[in-house]
């Protein structure tokens, strides 16, 4: 029932943001931000089950928790800079929308390169036996 409510609330806010548009631009941007905002942060709050059971799976198949660590990150960079990117894109401003999805791609590589690391150290030790 939750979802069908944030559902609703971004139609009536995007119905909304239309009617703005017009007339103040500014105050359209605001409340598409708000929005936006206000749903993802409703969504989050629920998400700690979702990482408790990620953590869990990472536990079960016997991995450290580095690789969680990494994983939570890159996918808090994903969504952090995929919801700037599309805000940058509401208010116009397509060039800097596409500078911020660049910055988050590299984010996740060098976040990411400690698992790297450890792939290379494991083919190398494998390549020696």
């Amino acid at each position: 029932m939750e979802s069908l409510a944030l559902f609703l609330l971004a139609i009536i806010c995007s119905m909304i943001c239309v009617m703005l548009k017009e007339h103040n631009p500014e105050y359209s941007f605001i409340l598409s931000l708000a929005a936006g905002t206000f749903m993802i942060l409703s969504v989050f709050s629920k998400a700690s089950s979702i990482f408790v059971h990620l953590k869990n799976l990472l536990f079960a198949a016997n991995l450290s928790s580095d690789y969680g660590s990494v994983l939570f990150k890159c996918l808090g960079i994903c969504f952090i800079s995929q919801f700037s990117s599309d805000s940058c894109k509401d208010a116009g401003q397509t060039s800097l929308a596409s500078k911020v999805e660049l910055v988050g791609k590299i984010l996740v590589v060098v976040t990411s390169l400690p698992i790297f690391e450890k792939v290379v150290e494991t083919a190398e030790k494998l390549l020696r036996i």
